[in-house]
């Protein structure tokens, strides 16, 4: 069973590189990607929802985690948005009629996901009869 360290065990610098930088900084890479090759673009991007699934077992539920997810894909998708408008390439992906909205989904998918990690690892504590300490949202660490 995956039982890594909850996020708010960790020292806050390490809370900020790893709920904040990571997203933001594969966001920006995604800027550049996505005026590059869309199948990279589309690669790194199922990468990421990897990894916000993955990121809800560093919470004690589903709720924990949705939150940081939100955040996550937020940055990611504004990262993506700014990086891709300062590099001034055609995207090879679509972006959508509407690009700014390309944030609240990104931000929206990383929610769900993360919080389907968060529960999976619930449901994976509770039968192998561990408990997580009780823990608030993201926001109260």
């Amino acid at each position: 069973m995956y039982n890594p360290e909850l996020l708010r065990d960790r020292p806050r610098p390490v809370q900020i590189v790893v709920a904040g930088v990571i997203p933001t900084a594969l966001g920006a890479l995604q800027g550049v990607l996505i005026g590059a090759s869309a199948a990279a673009y589309w690669a790194v991007a199922v990468l990421a929802l990897i990894g916000a699934f993955v990121s809800g077992f560093e919470h004690r539920d589903g709720w924990g985690a949705a939150d940081r997810g939100f955040l996550g894909g937020l940055l990611y998708g504004i990262a993506l948005l700014v990086v891709h408008k300062l590099v001034g390439t055609s995207a090879k992906a679509s972006l959508g009629s509407f690009p700014p909205l390309l944030a609240v989904v990104t931000a929206l998918a990383g929610m769900l996901a993360a919080a389907a990690g968060g529960r999976l690892a619930r449901i994976q504590r509770e039968r192998a009869g561990l408990q997580a300490p009780q823990e608030g949202s993201f926001w109260e660490t």
